[in-house]
């Protein structure tokens, strides 16, 4: 098969959706098929583009088996609401000419575009269907919904006019999956149906992340002691995650609990404020992105991991992060109201509180820290989830047979086309008991 894939985030990309478009199309790469990308320079979390990719533009490279082909975007150096839409806009203006171009002179089998950017979406199911292209619309979160819950934008009118425009476009296009059981319930009360829905997880290499020793690096760089506490965030830093209420409760817990120390690791455009929060508390420390080869050391550092959130994010987006986490064989404390699907997936392999209240996340982390066999119980029982239901291979074969025809026609259980009871990420026998 030929597949086009279309997505603003592409590798050299360490974090977000950059990883889960080079994972999947490498992996369909390696099962024989051809794949393009249409992606934009990389640019994240630093939101700045490098020098070096300045001057790559509307040039295609192969990389690592995959034909790349970079167009110039804007970049915000601090991306406001506004800012962002240019963002996206200049990506689907940019990325036009050399999607139509793909699609008319390579003919591909398959077009993929991955939200975000929603704006691009739009053009590549009108190519699709034009060249007689399957069309198929992943949506890692809804910018739509995060923009105005967020509070990045405010316009009551502008969010009626652009949530029309996210429907027109999510029903354009033949299939459209998202990362989590309640994101694909929300496709469908944007009103799409059922047998145009499925789940596909944000998988994790069970074989790279696995339980590891406490002692690492990290610990021997931050002069921890073995007897302290590690409580880890790491990923993107940004408006949507909520840390300041670690800092918050860390600070809190700093002279009453001086053993807990919390680690934040990773960039974003909210990482200065948060420094400036934390500074001349011994018990916080902050990292940088981490080198994939020592990844797998940095969640074994934690004794728990924390996904803050705020209570508007509540089902835009699951956390990708958790996987690792789970895999990582370490227990999770989750902000989370108790319908969502964060707090479903991570009941019983750790500790789920109200979003917004660094209290709760305080007593939380106090409880934790001082059950280590509660710690162990979570931990194993978030690595059994993880082989169940996060395995990369098997997420990403399953995704590849409905893509192309090889599995079982839509509207049957275990295509992956048909919703809960066929989500691509889950076998069938659990997608009935937990999402």
């Amino acid at each position: 098969m030929r597949i086009l894939l279309v997505g603003i985030n592409y590798a050299p990309d360490l974090i977000g959706v950059a990883k889960y478009n080079v994972e999947l199309c490498e992996s369909l790469v390696a099962e024989g098929h051809e794949v393009r990308v249409i992606t934009a320079p990389p640019y994240y979390p630093a939101w700045k583009i490098p020098p070096a990719f300045k001057s790559s533009y509307f040039r295609s490279r192969d990389v690592d088996g995959v034909r790349v082909t970079r167009t110039p975007i804007y970049v915000p150096g601090h991306p406001s609401g506004v800012r962002r839409l240019v963002h996206h806009a200049s990506f689907a203006l940019t990325s036009a000419a050399p999607v139509l171009f793909e699609a008319v002179s390579w003919r591909p089998d398959v077009m993929i575009a991955v939200a975000p950017s929603l704006m691009s979406a739009a053009f590549v199911s009108i190519v699709a269907r034009c060249v007689g292209a399957k069309s198929w619309l992943h949506v890692q979160d809804f910018e739509v919904d995060a923009a105005f819950d967020l509070g990045l934008l405010r316009n009551p009118s502008l969010r009626k006019w652009m949530l029309r425009i996210e429907a027109a476009i999510l029903k354009s296009f033949d299939n459209v999956s998202t990362i989590s059981h309640a994101m694909v319930e929300r496709l469908r009360i944007k009103g799409l149906q059922p047998d145009k829905t499925a789940e596909v997880r944000n998988w994790i290499d069970t074989t790279a992340i696995c339980p590891g020793s406490r002692a690492t690096k990290y610990r021997q760089q931050l002069n921890l002691a073995e007897g302290d506490i590690v409580g880890l965030y790491s990923g993107t830093m940004s408006n949507k995650q909520g840390l300041e209420l670690v800092i918050e409760a860390a600070i809190g817990l700093e002279r009453s609990h001086p053993h807990i120390h919390f680690i934040l690791a990773g960039e974003g455009p909210h990482k200065m404020r948060l420094e400036q929060l934390a500074a001349g508390h011994r018990n916080i420390h902050f990292l940088g992105l981490q080198p994939n080869d020592s990844f797998n050391q940095l969640m074994a550092t934690a004794d728990f991991h924390l996904i803050p959130q705020k209570a508007e994010a509540a089902d835009l987006v699951l956390p990708s992060k958790l996987g690792a986490i789970f895999a990582s064989a370490r227990p999770v404390i989750a902000m989370a109201d108790e319908d969502t699907g964060l707090a479903l997936e991570v009941t019983n392999a750790g500790l789920v509180i109200p979003p917004g209240d660094s209290s709760a996340l305080a007593l939380a982390i106090c409880q934790l820290s001082e059950a280590p066999a509660l710690r162990e119980y979570y931990g194993e029982e978030g690595r059994r989830r993880a082989l169940d239901r996060w395995d990369r291979r098997t997420i990403v074969r399953r995704w590849s047979e409905a893509m192309t025809g090889q599995g079982n026609a839509a509207g049957q259980t275990n295509a992956g086309l048909t919703g809960a009871a066929s989500d691509i990420g889950l076998p069938v026998e659990d997608a009935v008991r937990s999402p």
